[in-house]
């Protein structure tokens, strides 16, 4: 197998891959998947992170405000 023989076989096999990648993620089953996470950075995450040691401040607890 020579060079460009070689070149143009590993050419294809990227734009293949590339194509089936592109067409993995425009897929409808993944529009979800993809939604979820794109909102991911700007659903409220006060709850997740605890207050440092020592503070003042303390999360509500459920039924409590």
């Amino acid at each position: 197998m020579n060079l460009p023989l070689f070149h143009a076989f590993w050419t294809v096999l990227l734009i293949v891959i590339f194509v089936g990648i592109w067409i993995w993620a425009w897929s409808g089953k993944r529009k979800s998947a993809f939604d979820k996470a794109a909102r991911a950075p700007l659903e409220d995450d006060h709850e997740l992170i605890p207050p440092p040691p020592g503070s003042a401040a303390r999360a509500p607890r459920s039924g409590e405000e």
